[in-house]
Formats: structure tokens, C-alpha cells, sequence
């Protein structure tokens, strides 16, 4: 061993124990027991469900608690558990006096835990030589395993998760020395943010597993967690247009910011995971796993026209062991780039050709301060639909799509009126606040700017103010859905400050002009397309005590004539039309191929084998990538990375993400089916009246 390691090991050790010294025991301040009695008053008062403070919300509210501190069951010792069951039917009545010594008590014992752990791990890196011939495996899912019964049984578990982290930076072209200083740098840094651990801190984790038990949306924010809490939202429109959440000990990207840096470069998308920063172009990408968020949003903030790199995990990487670091120059995010936009979609049928104009609505948006400022051109989505609506008519089209991929929602009037464009009048959503009374919105403009064909295209990460639409669009047969099963929020949120914070309150719910609820469900489409998103993994009902779909009363409104007639021979022509459709085999594929993958939980710790995985899966994505271009007429490529630059641009310099883009195209299929469908039905129609006159 060089003295150059000895020199490493010995500051590691130093550092470890100065962090393990400076280790205070966190406890309650006095203005705690006021601000949860604030809390408490501000979820019995506003929250939408009523839920008891009883043993049933005490124990649960311990199963949070624990889950947040420990989700992957790692650090606890079964004694700690059974030590802590003395709180399970305590807490409820504890919660009510404004006492908090349990919560502290076991987030004492947590850190000394973690403390350990990390002793533990950086002792390792310092003297274990790993022999990655040897067959065995990490289980990569325990939040169901059992609690550790000894020591020597946690000691095991992370003997395999620092040999993974090891292997994985070998197989990410790390020498084994270079992974050690990686993940020296990595644990130490954790070591040294236990440190900074605030009372605060152990307050709003605490209180945060008692708003979870209300639903997943409702939350605490301590003055600090308030500021962090703005800090990533003004990240989204600030830096590279992003929301990130913390997950386990990783960093996940929720949504792009339509027309954002990150949105425009095409390269990070929903559910990727952030695991490096890099300032520059040239800048040493620094790992931020488990850093905390408001850390890893500070390294990706940053000054306008400056660059920040990101190595991810791409969320479609069937092999977890991919890195990409993708480059991102920092901007602010022009709102005016978000507004709505269009474009003719041209498709022959039988050598007719019809043209489609294509509306794509990335959020719902107005301008307030110009509205009530009386600018008569204040800008909004259903004000500039229409304008685009006027220009699609002067050229003539046959048909209209209203794109709400990726669409996470915005303005519910906005949404309400944009509805008004396409129905004379009517109902279009229904809102049920806490104490049940329901609220009808509706379109009371008789105007209708597009009477024709139509449909709407959603995926899972259309949300809100998208289901809302697309909902009454299908409720009152105005046009045909298509693309996927959307997100499923169909609640309204509130913050309310508090003394000491902020409260996030769920106080209200969207229902659907049917009775159907759009929460948890969301809004099936009539037609299905293949997506990489599992209900599973997004969406409201990937989401832990996310509030239950259910149904109000139905509100009476007009409907345009059924497109049921038309269903079977749709989706008839759809599955024929893409059987063999290149680009529909290579998105059947990777689903089925991402789903097998995923549902194994079992990562080997060989590095023969786990170097055989990666290839055999590169190759196997190289493979299906290539059988699609020949499909295509395409040149084949020798690697993915060629593929991925061969991308078009769009007119804001965006890669064209060529599975949208069949998915647009196959829409517009769908529109001219139901075109031809409808005028052939009428025709028939037509012919029999006649018929029956002339009897």
C-alpha cells in the first residue's frame, strides 16, 4: 500500500471521528409544540379528508416516520424497532399535546446509526480489496425485508452495497482506486451534513410523517424548508427548468419546464436521475449521491449562458448500471416560449390527402398582471389557441389534434376556457371542497371556434388542468383521446403559513361533468399507445396514501353524437396499421424488454457477469435501434450515441424524440379514420332516409 493511501486512510479516519464527535444530540425547541398544534388545527380544519387522531393514525404515523428515516431498512437494528413499538399507540395523543421527545428520540438513534454505517464504510474503503470474480448478489429492493437482527448482519448488506458502488464505477471506466476517493469524498460529506443536522430538521421529517398519512401532496415546511421549497421552484424557471425530488439517496428529475434549458437540449427527461454536477464544460463531475436536495440544487443553479454538466441514469436505461452526462446551458425560462404553437400535419389516404393542424398546449397559462392591468392583449392559452385555431381554418384544414403530452397543467380557468372553444355551452368540470359542497364551472360562451374533427393526445405526465380537458372532451364526445393513461391528480393544494412555516394543504378534488373523479385514475384514453411510464413508478397512483378515486353526481350536459359506433373499427385500424410499423415494434419491444429488466431486484456482484449484462444489453438496444431504421429506410449505426446525434432539430433547436413523433403521426391516422368512419356512417344514413321516403 503506497503512502500516498495511507496518508488518504488516515485523514478519512480523522475526519470520521471529528464528525462522530461533533454529533449533538438533537430535542425539542419550545416553539415546536405550538407550530404542531398549528398543524394539527390547520388538517383537522382544512384538509379535504377527515382522519381521525387515534392508535390507527399513531401507528401508521410511526411506519412513516421510520420509512422516511430508514426506507431500505438499512441502518436499524431489529432492537431499535422493538424498542420503538413502546410509541406505536403514543403518538396520536402525543401529536395533540404538541410533543415531539419521541420523534427526536428515534432520529437520535438514527443518526448513530447512520454514524456507524459510514464508520463502517470508510474503514472499508480504506482496507478491504474486493475480489469481483466471486458469484453473489445484492438485493436492491428491502423495503419489505426484515430488520437487521445483529451488527455483523448490517455489516454484510453494506459489504455488498459498497462492493456494488465499486463495481459500478469500474464498469463506468473507474480504476478501483479512483472509486474509492469517489466514494471516500461521498460518505464523508455525508458524515459532515449529519453534523449540520437542525433541530428544525428533525421537526419537519417528523411532521412531514404525519401529513403524509392526510395524502402524499400535503406537507410542513419549516422556515428553512420553506426557502428550499422556493428555491427549487424558481429552480424550474430559473437555471435549467427542472423540479427535482429527492429520492432515497438520489436526486430525480419530476418534470421539464416547457421551452426551459433542459426542456430545449432534449437530453433529461421525467424520471431520470441525477447522480453527478459538473460546472463547465471541463469541470470535475462531482457525485452528489445522497446529498441533500437543496444541496444538488445549489450545484445545478447557476449564472444565465453558463454551463452546467449532469451524469444521469436515463429513466429508460433497462441496464441501471448506464451513466450519460449530458450538457445544460443555464437560462431563464421565456414564458412566452411556452405559449401554445402549431403545425400542419399532412396524411394520405387512398391518394386523398387530407391536412390536420396539430395545436401543442405545454401548460396552461395566463397572464394575471396584463389582465388585471387591462391590457386589452394580454396573453393566454385559450386566447392564443383561438388566434392559431383562425390561422388552421385559413388553411383549410380537415381535422384538428390538441397535443397535451407532457402537459403538467396550470391555469383551471385557462383549462375551463379553452374547453368553451370546442362545446356551445355547458359544464365542464366539478370541484368538491372538504366540507362536500360542489362547485360546477362551465363554458357560458356560445362560441364555438372549432366545430370539426378532433382529437387529443395525453400521456402519464399530462396532470391536472390537462385531465380536466382532455376529460370533457370525452365526456361530451367532442373528439377521440389517445396516447396513455394520464397522471391521475385530481386535487387541489393551498399553502398556509403558519407561525413557524408554511402548511401545503390538499383541499379540494376534480371531478369529471360524468361524476368520475380525474384523482388517482386519471383520464383513460379511447386508444392506447405503448409508453416507457408505468403506472407504477409515475403518476398520482404510484404515490403512497394518495387520495382514492370515487365519483359525485353526474352533472346533465348536451354530448355530441357517441363515437362508440366507431371504437372497434379504430382500434381495429390502429393494431393493423402498426403491427409491423417500425417505430410501434421498437416501443413494444423496450417496454416489454425495461419491464423484465426492472422486475429484478438482483444485481450481481460478479464483474464478469455484470460486464456481460451491460453488453448484452447495449448490443440487444443497438440491435432493435438498427431493425427499426432498415425499417425505416435509415442507415444502420455502430453505436447509440450516433443515433441519438443523427436527431433532427425542431424551430427551437429541440432534438425530435422520434417515438413522439410516430406517436403524432399515428394520431393523426386515427383523426382520418374517424373522419372517413363518420362521413361513410352519414352517408349510410343518408341513403337509408332517402330509402324510407321514397317507401
Amino acid at each position: 500500500m503506497s503512502k500516498l493511501f495511507h496518508s488518504a486512510a488516515a485523514l478519512s479516519l480523522v475526519v470520521s471521528l471529528q464528525a462522530n464527535a461533533a454529533l449533538a444530540t438533537l430535542s425539542p425547541e419550545p416553539v415546536h409544540s405550538q407550530t404542531l398544534m398549528d398543524v394539527v388545527s390547520a388538517l383537522q380544519e382544512g384538509h379535504y379528508s377527515e382522519v381521525d387522531f387515534n392508535d390507527q393514525l399513531s401507528s401508521a404515523v410511526l411506519d412513516q416516520y421510520l420509512a422516511s428515516l430508514d426506507p431500505e431498512r438499512s441502518f436499524f437494528l431489529a432492537s431499535d424497532i422493538e424498542e420503538f413499538e413502546q410509541y406505536r399507540n403514543e403518538l396520536d395523543d402525543q401529536i395533540l399535546d404538541g410533543q415531539t421527545q419521541a420523534a427526536f428520540t428515534i432520529f437520535n438513534r438514527y443518526q448513530q446509526r447512520r454514524s456507524e454505517r459510514l464508520d463502517y464504510i470508510l474503514s472499508q474503503l480504506d482496507t478491504r480489496e474486493w475480489d469481483f470474480s466471486r458469484e453473489e448478489h445484492l438485493n436492491t429492493n428491502r423495503e419489505e425485508a426484515p430488520w437487521a437482527t445483529s451488527t455483523e448482519d448490517l455489516d454484510e448488506l453494506w459489504r455488498k452495497r459498497l462492493k456494488s458502488a465499486v463495481l459500478s464505477l469500474k464498469l463506468a471506466d473507474k480504476t478501483v482506486d479512483e472509486a474509492r476517493e469517489i466514494l471516500r469524498k461521498r460518505y464523508t460529506n455525508q458524515l459532515k451534513r449529519m453534523e449540520q443536522a437542525k433541530n428544525d430538521d428533525v421537526f419537519e421529517s417528523f411532521v412531514n410523517a404525519l401529513t403524509h398519512e392526510f395524502d402524499p401532496h400535503t406537507q410542513y415546511y419549516s422556515p428553512r424548508g420553506s426557502e428550499n421549497f422556493q428555491i427549487n421552484m424558481s429552480l424550474s424557471l430559473e437555471g435549467i427548468g427542472a423540479v427535482l425530488q429527492a429520492e432515497n439517496d438520489q436526486t430525480k428529475v419530476v418534470r421539464l419546464v416547457p421551452a426551459g434549458p433542459a426542456d430545449k437540449a432534449g437530453q433529461l427527461q421525467p424520471a431520470d436521475v441525477i447522480v453527478g454536477v459538473g460546472q463547465g464544460k471541463e469541470g470535475e463531475i462531482e457525485d452528489v449521491v445522497g446529498m441533500r436536495l437543496d444541496d444538488v440544487v445549489s450545484k445545478i443553479r447557476g449564472p444565465k449562458d453558463s454551463v452546467v454538466r449532469l451524469e444521469i441514469i436515463p429513466a429508460d436505461a433497462v441496464d441501471r448500471q448506464t451513466r450519460k452526462v449530458i450538457e445544460i446551458t443555464r437560462n431563464k425560462v421565456k414564458l412566452e416560449e411556452q405559449a401554445a404553437r402549431k403545425r400542419i400535419l399532412e396524411v394520405e389516404r387512398d391518394g386523398k390527402p387530407y391536412k390536420l393542424g396539430v395545436i401543442e398546449v405545454p401548460t396552461f397559462y395566463i397572464d394575471f398582471a396584463a389582465l388585471q392591468n387591462g391590457d386589452p392583449n394580454y396573453k393566454s392559452t385559450t386566447r392564443d389557441v383561438e388566434k392559431l385555431i383562425h390561422e388552421l381554418r385559413e388553411e383549410d384544414i380537415d381535422g384538428l389534434i390538441v397535443d397535451l403530452r407532457n402537459n403538467g397543467g396550470g391555469s383551471l380557468r385557462e383549462a375551463n376556457e379553452l374547453i368553451g372553444l370546442f362545446i356551445q355551452r355547458g359544464p365542464t368540470v366539478q370541484i368538491r371542497d372538504a366540507s362536500g359542497r360542489v362547485d360546477i364551472l362551465g363554458d357560458f360562451d356560445p362560441k364555438v371556434v372549432w366545430n370539426g374533427p378532433m382529437a387529443v393526445m395525453v400521456n402519464r405526465l399530462s396532470a391536472s388542468a390537462s385531465e380536466i380537458f382532455a376529460g370533457a372532451i370525452q365526456d361530451y364526445n367532442r373528439g377521440i383521446i389517445v396516447g396513455n393513461r394520464t397522471f391521475g391528480k385530481g386535487t387541489v393544494q393551498t399553502l398556509q403559513p403558519i407561525d413557524h412555516g408554511q402548511v401545503k394543504l390538499t383541499h379540494a378534488k376534480f371531478y369529471r361533468i360524468s361524476g368520475d373523479s380525474t384523482q388517482h385514475r386519471g383520464v383513460e384514453p379511447d386508444i392506447t399507445f405503448p409508453s416507457l411510464f408505468s403506472v407504477e413508478d409515475i403518476g398520482e397512483s404510484s404515490l403512497d396514501k394518495a387520495l382514492p378515486w370515487d365519483k359525485v353526481r353526474p352533472v346533465r350536459h348536451g354530448r355530441f353524437p357517441s363515437l362508440s359506433p366507431f371504437m372497434k373499427a379504430l382500434l381495429q385500424r390502429h393494431e393493423a396499421r402498426t403491427a409491423d410499423a417500425p417505430d410501434f415494434v421498437f416501443m413494444r419491444k423496450q417496454v416489454e424488454h425495461f419491464r423484465d429488466r426492472k422486475a429484478d431486484d438482483l444485481v450481481t456482484l460478479s464483474e464478469q457477469m455484470l460486464r456481460s449484462e451491460k453488453e448484452e444489453n447495449e448490443a440487444w438496444m443497438l440491435s432493435v435501434e438498427n431493425e427499426r431504421r432498415k425499417g425505416l429506410g435509415l442507415p444502420v449505426v455502430s453505436d447509440l450515441n450516433q443515433a441519438d446525434d443523427d436527431l433532427p432539430k425542431d424551430e427551437q433547436g429541440r432534438p425530435i424524440n422520434p417515438e413522439a413523433e410516430a406517436i403524432l403521426a399515428e394520431s393523426g391516422e386515427i383523426l382520418v379514420d374517424l373522419i372517413d368512419l363518420t362521413l361513410s356512417h352519414t352517408a349510410a344514413n343518408e341513403a337509408q332516409t332517402q330509402t324510407s321516403d321514397r317507401d
